[in-house]
């Protein structure tokens, strides 16, 4: 008992300081976006009363009892005629019975860290952690549509200005002047950037880089030599949503668009970990198996998954609703290299499945950042494809 209390109390520690708190007795982790957010900035930080927009609040009792019991009338409405699954819906159905167990057990131990659960009332509050004078807090505003901005014509006339941070003394004059579509917009230092873009303020964190552009133009980012590519790629489609297209959050392509990815030639002569997030949508997973990763060259591993709670501790929607379950999906796959190894594929079997990372979320198809905890995995079978000797040069 006392080593359980005792584990706990280095987990809550390790959860302040990373913003992963690893449950015991499972392959299942609770996140703070914000904390794992803010481990990139130095003198900024991302403000969790912005961050955290949705699912926060919990409802009052008088409130709760209400819904359930309205909920329930309408479930009973709908149970007079059930219809039945085509077989889409029911190869749909078997996945989720597979992946059920994993996130039912994640929940409950959720539910068992007391220490846990009552600080996650306090992840919204902007004075949840200490900060320094120097730290300013960053909060949300009426940003640019980005797409927008990019589809007109003027696009490649816009300018992005960067500046290093004031205490950033090496180059504390400097101010660059870069294209703001179709070129890499690169902070190497050790500390955050300051940049504007039309009159407005933006911050990019230490040793970061992005490129902003379409489909069209995304070759400009394939690396002039394979030693140079990318050993870890996490990929967030616009996949066609009724959902998102009903509420006009962004705007969706169809799945041939996505074929075009040159993942092969992005990922570096090593091998890549793809991470693909999807939805439970059983057409997009057929697609990703049949066309998508045959077409980038990536090899199946394993799936984990994504379980939405509120601040509570409770799921967003019954785990068992089939067109709106709790949880999305992060597909893992493989862009293996050309190696003589034998045995090589099996020692990637060696990657966990069914892993659970647990979030409140936040604005609307906001993915929790996974880049640190995807690796750890990375490191486990990167070297693979060379000899011990070069593991750690």
């Amino acid at each position: 008992m006392a080593g359980a209390i005792t584990d706990d109390y280095q987990n809550l520690s390790m959860f302040f300081k990373s913003g992963i708190y690893r449950l015991q007795g499972s392959n299942a982790v609770f996140m703070d976006p914000v904390r794992v957010l803010n481990l990139s900035y130095s003198h900024f930080r991302v403000s969790p009363s912005s961050y955290y927009s949705r699912f926060f609040e919990p409802i009052p009792s008088g409130e709760e009892h209400s819904r359930v019991s309205k909920n329930q009338r309408k479930r009973k409405r709908k149970q007079k005629k059930p219809l039945a699954l085509n077989e889409r819906e029911q190869a749909a159905e078997e996945r989720h019975q597979k992946a059920k167990p994993f996130l039912m057990k994640a929940h409950e131990l959720l539910l068992g860290a007391n220490d846990l659960l009552l600080n996650l009332g306090k992840l919204r509050s902007d004075d949840d952690s200490p900060t320094s004078d120097c730290e300013q807090s960053m909060v949300a505003s009426d940003e640019h549509s980005f797409v927008e901005l990019g589809s007109v014509w003027q696009a490649p006339l816009f300018e992005i200005s960067l500046y290093p941070h004031k205490d950033y003394k090496p180059t504390q004059d400097e101010k660059r002047n870069t294209p703001a579509f179709g070129s890499l917009i690169a902070n190497m230092a050790n500390s955050d950037m300051e940049a504007d873009f039309l009159n407005r303020q933006y911050i990019i964190p230490k040793q970061s880089s992005f490129y902003m552009s379409d489909l069209k133009q995304i070759h400009g980012l394939i690396p002039v030599k394979r030693d140079c590519g990318y050993n870890l790629i996490v990929v967030d489609p616009p996949w066609e949503n009724s959902s998102a297209y009903q509420k006009l959050k962004y705007p969706t392509l169809p799945n041939r668009y996505f074929l075009s990815l040159p993942i092969e030639k992005l990922a570096h002569k090593d091998g890549a970990l793809v991470a693909l997030w999807v939805t439970n949508k059983e057409k997009l997973r057929v697609f990703i198996e049949k066309d998508l990763f045959p077409k980038w060259g990536v090899k199946y591993l394993a799936t984990h998954y994504w379980l939405k709670v509120k601040a509570d501790g409770s799921l967003i929607g019954e785990l068992d609703l089939f067109h709106h379950r709790p949880y999305e999906c992060l597909v893992l796959g493989y862009c293996y290299p050309e190696v003589e190894d034998s045995d090589y594929f099996s020692k990637l079997k060696s990657i966990p499945d069914g892993q659970v990372l647990i979030s409140i979320p936040g604005d609307y198809s906001r993915k929790p950042p996974v880049g640190e905890m995807l690796r750890d995995l990375v490191s486990c079978f990167i070297f693979l494809g060379k000899p011990p000797e070069a593991w750690f040069s």
